[in-house]
This record gives structure tokens, sequence and C-alpha cells, in this order.
């Protein structure tokens, strides 16, 4: 089993690598592109027999508590057999 979290900055607060990406993506010519956020990937191995809802628990206890910053980030946690 996996857990996959993906953060990114609340659309709120400015994302100066977000805004860099996009001008790059213009300028080569990607048409089309209305905005980029740019965050972070983490993926997590769970041990076996490790059930889904305590992994969940667990999980969203670090993302709010090590895993990001919930001041200036949004995370997204889903858990995977």
């Amino acid at each position: 089993m996996k857990a996959k979290l993906v953060i990114t900055p609340k659309k709120a607060v400015l994302d100066p690598q977000g805004k860099t990406v996009a001008n790059a993506l213009e300028h080569m010519g990607y048409a089309g592109v209305t905005g980029v956020r740019v965050g972070k990937y983490i993926e997590i191995d769970l041990a076996p027999g490790t059930s889904a809802a305590d992994a969940h628990n667990a999980l969203n206890e670090a993302a709010l508590r090590f895993l990001s910053n919930p001041v200036i980030e949004d995370y997204r946690l889903e858990i995977v057999e």
C-alpha cells in the first residue's frame, strides 16, 4: 500500500516558480496555458497490514505538522492499495 501526498501553494499565495514555468511555456510556444502552480509530490510506502484508515489519520496529522505548511499550502492525500 502507498500513500500519495500532493502539496501546492494556496490559491491566494503568490507562486513565483509557477509564474516562471508558465512564462517559459508561453515563450516555447505552448499556447493555452493560463496558470501553473508548482508544488511537492511525496510518495510513502506503507508496511503490510497497515489499515487505510490508520494510515490516512496518521499521514493527515504528519501533513499538517511536518510535511506541509498549512498557512500557505494545501495538500491532497490519497491512500492506494
